[in-house]
C-alpha cells in the first residue's frame, strides 16, 4: 500500500514539472502612452543599468510588442520572410533562461542557470543588466531552405531588434543591440539545434 501511495505521489510530481517550468505573463496592455515619433526621438543606446528587476507586466509588453502575436491569424508585430517566423526570443535572467512563446504569452524555461554573464561576454556594465533577450534565427522554420535562408534570417532579426529599442524607450527602459556573447556555452544551454543562429542579444533595464 505504501508503494502504491508513493507511485501516486511521483506521478503527481512529475505532472506538474510543465506548470512549474512555465511562467504565463499578464496580457501586454499594448499602450505605452508614447508615441512612435516620441520613441523615435529619445532612442539611444544604453550600457550601464541599475540591477532593479523589470516587473513582468512590463516584460510582457516587452516581448509583444518584440515579436508577438498581433492579429487573429497568428501574425506577428515584426514581418519575416515568406510569414516564416523564424526568430525565437529567448528571455535570460538570474533565476534561468526562458523561451517566449508568443501563441500563449509565456515563458518557457529551458535552462536553470543564471547565463547573463555569458552573453555580456566580458562587458561588465553591461553584465548588470537584470535580463537580456537573446534573439535566434531558427532557419529550420523554412519550408524551403535555400542559400539566403540565413540572409533573410539576418533581416527578420533587425525588425525585432528595432522593435525592442523602441519599445524599451516607450515604456521606460534602457537597452542596446550587441552581437558579442558567449555562442558555445549559449547554444548548449539554451539547447540550440543544427540551423539555429544565435544573432543578437539586448540587455534590459533601468538607465544607471
Amino acid at each position: 500500500m505504501k508503494k502504491f501511495a508513493f507511485l501516486i505521489a511521483a506521478l503527481l510530481l512529475c505532472a506538474g514539472l510543465p506548470a512549474q517550468n512555465t511562467i504565463k505573463l499578464p496580457a501586454p496592455k499594448k499602450d505605452a502612452g508614447m508615441t512612435l515619433y516620441q520613441a523615435l526621438q529619445q532612442r539611444a543606446s544604453v550600457r550601464q543599468f541599475k540591477t532593479d528587476a523589470i516587473p513582468e507586466q512590463k516584460l510582457s509588453d516587452l516581448l509583444w510588442a518584440a515579436c508577438g502575436i498581433n492579429r487573429e491569424d497568428g501574425r506577428l508585430t515584426a514581418p519575416t520572410a515568406i510569414n516564416s517566423q523564424d526568430i525565437r526570443l529567448y528571455v535570460c535572467r538570474k533565476e534561468g533562461a526562458y523561451e517566449y512563446i508568443a501563441k500563449d504569452n509565456s515563458l518557457v524555461k529551458v535552462s536553470g542557470k543564471d547565463l547573463r554573464q555569458d552573453v555580456a561576454a566580458g562587458q561588465g556594465t553591461v553584465g548588470e543588466a537584470p535580463l537580456f533577450i537573446v534573439l535566434v534565427a531558427d532557419h529550420n522554420r523554412y519550408n524551403r531552405p535555400n542559400p539566403r535562408t540565413a540572409t533573410y534570417g539576418a533581416i527578420d532579426c533587425g525588425y525585432v531588434s528595432q522593435n525592442i529599442c523602441l519599445a524599451c524607450e516607450a515604456l521606460g527602459l534602457s537597452t542596446v543591440p550587441r552581437a558579442m556573447m558567449n555562442q558555445d556555452v549559449l547554444k548548449k544551454e539554451l539547447g540550440l539545434g543544427e540551423g539555429m543562429e544565435l544573432l543578437i542579444n539586448h540587455p534590459v533595464g533601468y538607465k544607471k
